[in-house]
């Protein structure tokens, strides 16, 4: 289906071009969310009559985002979930929880605005980038941490996982004897009397 595009859409175009997209596409997503007209002659000209004003309105827009993108850019939020002892956590972080933790932290975002290249399955810190306006986006970091002090570690740089491994010791160990039969206790670790007899 052709339409003509009433604001910028990553990987589509911009305010004005006319593009070629899936129709499921423009009838489900472009055409009720008012992001894009059919490409029609009727349509054609009413863009043209006002195109002015819908660059003026995109343009306040993009202004309104660029301010609010001070009080959102460069946010952390710390994020305690249940996981394995390899790191692997039991679900997956979604777009709400990271909303609802902006949000708790005065940032003014919604679910469309967050974009998850890939789910948050396993705890460490990840940068997801919050699109304010198709043309403003600014990146923030999501600490998935099992604790508040793990989360603590993480931001400053420790990876939590390989810590926790390294100091694994195995628990019991004991010397090993080669001139040993099964079942023997080495002479060294009999006391005196057990020695003697």
């Amino acid at each position: 289906m052709q339409i003509i595009l009433l604001e910028r859409i990553e990987k589509l175009g911009h305010i004005g071009d006319e593009v070629s997209v899936k129709d499921g596409y423009a009838r489900n997503f472009l055409l009720p969310n008012k992001k894009a007209l059919r490409a029609n002659e009727a349509n054609r000209k009413v863009f043209e009559a006002n195109r002015a004003r819908i660059e003026a309105e995109n343009a306040a827009r993009r202004e309104e985002a660029k301010g609010e993108a001070g009080s959102v850019e460069g946010k952390e939020v710390v994020l305690i979930r249940a996981s394995s002892n390899s790191g692997q956590l039991y679900g997956s972080v979604s777009v709400r929880d990271i909303v609802d933790a902006l949000v708790a932290d005065g940032a003014k975002v919604s679910k469309s605005m967050i974009v998850l290249e890939r789910p948050i399955k396993t705890i460490g810190l990840f940068d997801v980038r919050v699109s304010l306006h198709p043309e403003v986006s600014v990146n923030v970091k999501v600490n998935v941490a099992r604790s508040p002090d793990e989360a603590e570690l993480q931001s400053k740089g420790v990876d939590v996982i390989d810590a926790m491994f390294e100091g694994d010791t195995g628990g019991f160990t004991e010397e090993y004897d080669p001139n040993a039969e099964p079942g023997e206790i080495p002479t060294d670790l009999l006391d005196e009397g057990e020695a003697q007899a």
